[in-house]
């Protein structure tokens, strides 16, 4: 039986998404939209901003998108992405009419959408709302995406409340932000019982360590000291190994290959499926990333993080000890890993500490605000 009030006739939504990670916090939302059919009418928009990891993500959670924009290019750059994406979005729109358009997050697949939305007066639902750094270019370009597409909602999502806070001193209007969690623990959650119940999820009793890197600002020269931190962490602890999924950009192979392709204890695979991401977690020793959301869905597997970036929009993980902004001074780096290979004590403490980012609930939290927001608004 359905928590949600009851409507006159469905809500017809447009779920844009593009990316990866957009998949997989969407698509909790998606399934609990689809499980009631009286209330939602859901439609699944991809840009194909990266579309092989795309597909590969939706097809783990069932789900197929209604169109599908292909915008993929090779090489390309953002103004082809925003223009394609604009344009693509903007021409179904005008055709479909949904009374939402959803988007999540700061990729520029979420600024076409909500931007797209706005020029045909639709609502906007933005789902992870207030995320910030205060700095435009870090990251790059995500933290301007996100203050964007923020000043073009209706209805904001912020995953704690310190996110809320933020959109608070931007002028957003309190009625209309609802801190929900994040959706990504929901889709972690689901994909972590799904592994568990099908005897597929790896304890975590070696020494591997879990390496993601791809943001602009640690292409070139960040991420070629970050590789040579890892040789010589890997030198100083003959019994750890490394598991790096590369990143498809060639910005990121052409560094990372040439300096740690053919070291015994690393292995470098192509970007990972969802749930083999979820298995390399949970199979991990401590992770370093500059992802956005391992910050959030490690501290549900308790494994620590190294954040190879030199700002957060995540500082709620900072603030419950699951994580350390390391930046990518390999100095640094390589003081924090043995810190976590050699104190147990500090180890346990950053492993134990309770996820800031939700309870596996977000989703329909989300729906229960947009099927009550009042007919006038949308």
């Amino acid at each position: 039986m359905s928590l949600l009030p009851s409507s006159a006739s469905p809500i017809r939504l447009a779920v844009v998404m593009g990316t990866r990670p957009e998949a997989v916090k969407l698509a909790p939302l998606v399934l609990a939209a689809q499980s009631d059919p009286q209330r939602f009418q859901v439609d699944v928009v991809s840009t194909g901003q990266h579309k092989e990891m795309l597909d590969s993500m939706l097809a783990w959670f069932g789900l197929r998108p209604s169109v599908s924009l292909d915008i993929m290019r090779p090489n390309q750059d953002l103004a082809h992405i925003t223009m394609s994406s604009l344009s693509g979005i903007n021409d179904w729109l005008k055709t479909h009419r949904p009374d939402w358009v959803v988007v999540q997050g700061d990729t520029t697949t979420t600024f076409a959408g909500a931007l797209a939305a706005f020029y045909n007066r639709i609502p906007v639902a933005h789902v992870e709302a207030g995320l910030r750094t205060h700095d435009k270019y870090s990251p790059y370009p995500e933290e301007a995406n996100r203050v964007m597409t923020g000043h073009l909602a209706d209805l904001h999502f912020p995953p704690t409340a310190g996110a809320r806070d933020n959109l608070l001193r931007e002028g957003i209007a309190d009625e209309r932000i609802t801190v929900t969690g994040n959706t990504g623990i929901d889709a972690l959650l689901w994909t972590r019982n799904k592994l568990a119940n099908e005897g597929k999820l790896p304890t975590g009793d070696g020494r591997e360590v879990l390496v993601t890197a791809h943001r602009r600002e640690n292409q070139g020269e960040p991420m070629r000291g970050l590789c040579h931190a890892i040789l010589t962490l890997l030198a100083r602890y003959p019994d750890v190994r490394v598991n790096f999924p590369v990143h498809l950009s060639p910005r990121v192979r052409e560094v990372v290959f040439p300096v740690l392709s053919g070291h015994p204890r690393v292995q470098l695979t192509d970007p990972l499926d969802y749930p083999e991401f979820v298995q390399a977690m949970a199979r991990s020793c401590f992770i370093l990333t500059d992802s956005g959301g391992v910050q959030e869905e490690a501290p549900s597997l308790g494994k620590p993080v190294l954040v190879l970036r030199d700002s957060t929009e995540r500082p709620e993980a900072m603030q419950a000890g699951t994580a350390k902004l390391v930046g990518t001074d390999p100095e640094r780096l390589l003081a924090e890993a043995a810190r976590l290979l050699d104190d147990q004590a500090e180890y346990t403490r950053m492993s134990k500490a309770q996820n800031p980012y939700g309870d596996g609930q977000a989703a329909q939290r989300i729906l229960q605000v947009i099927a009550r927001t009042p007919v006038a608004s949308r």
